[in-house]
């Protein structure tokens, strides 16, 4: 089992001190606000620039799903609580069953409200999440900006030896999680404008990175048709709002007969639509979407 004597002499750079905010405190508000605001661009430019690796990622993690794979982000402190809120959004977002993108955060649950301590540092808890939950098929994406989390890296090395394929998202490119990942994907962000507070520019670069690799996923999925949310589970009236309109749009029917169509495939939109595209019934336009790896366009 990986140890936890993951800390080195070697700070990480999410610890420099960034010059350009020396005095922050001295500073009047507007310009204080400026500041904080102004320094996110690099987050931006920083996950531009991993834009091959994380096609990289995208592509691995979708060939694995489509054969009963699931993903799963590791993570402690900031960086897990931004792979958590991601993880949850899939299947409101994209029909996807729960456990198809899972999150594990150093501490469990309670560490998602406040900090628990040393769970960042029992490497042990780590290895035990992969063991009780990863399986060959699976990805997994380990999320710490400094890249130095012994929860992130132990548990990076245990699914690596299951055969999942394994992913690091860290600023430092020499760190222990970069290093134990089958890809590293990294974003080099700099110092904070408050030094090693890494929920502020580094924690944007890990929440534009994963928008990007999961939507990118779902996407290769066949979880959009176009650039609209086909898969969307419509629990509330805004989205079923949008539902009805996906219906109207795509199967090219009046709202009355929308809202009819909906009702038969049980609030599908990609079955309501090839219902009526394909004059079938709700059981013969799931068969369909089966045949086709559930990819709309295919049918259109």
């Amino acid at each position: 089992m990986p140890d936890g004597s993951l800390v080195t002499d070697r700070l990480p750079p999410t610890e420099d001190e960034n010059p350009q905010s020396a005095g922050l405190d001295l500073l009047p508000t507007p310009a204080l606000v400026e500041l904080l605001i102004a320094d996110q661009r690099t987050a931006i430019d920083a996950v531009l620039a991993q834009t091959q690796p994380i096609a990289t990622a995208v592509d691995e993690i979708a060939r694995r799903l489509r054969r009963g794979g699931r993903l799963h982000y590791v993570g402690a402190g900031s960086s897990g609580r931004i792979a958590t809120l991601d993880a949850s959004e899939m299947p409101p977002t994209f029909g996807t069953p729960p456990e198809m993108v899972q999150s594990h955060i150093a501490g469990g649950t309670p560490a998602l409200i406040q900090a628990v301590e040393g769970a960042e540092d029992d490497a042990e808890a780590g290895n035990d999440a992969m063991l009780e939950c990863v399986r060959p098929d699976d990805a997994v994406l380990g999320i710490s900006a400094s890249g130095t989390a012994a929860f992130v890296v132990a548990a990076i090395a245990r699914a690596k030896t299951i055969g999942a394929y394994t992913m690091g998202l860290t600023v430092d490119a020499e760190s222990a999680l970069a290093r134990a990942a089958d890809l590293a994907i990294v974003l080099p962000t700099g110092a904070e404008v408050i030094a090693g507070s890494t929920r502020l520019k580094a924690g944007t670069a890990q929440k534009v990175a994963l928008n990007a690799i999961s939507t990118a996923v779902m996407v290769r999925l066949g979880k959009v048709h176009d650039n609209l949310m086909v898969d969307v589970v419509a629990n509330n009236r805004k989205l079923s709002g949008r539902a009805l309109r996906l219906v109207v749009r795509l199967a090219q029917v009046n709202q009355a007969r929308a809202e009819e169509l909906l009702t038969q495939a049980g609030g599908s939109i990609k079955i309501a639509v090839v219902m009526e595209r394909h004059r079938v019934d709700a059981k013969q336009a799931r068969a369909l979407l089966q045949q086709n790896d559930g990819v709309l366009r295919q049918l259109l």
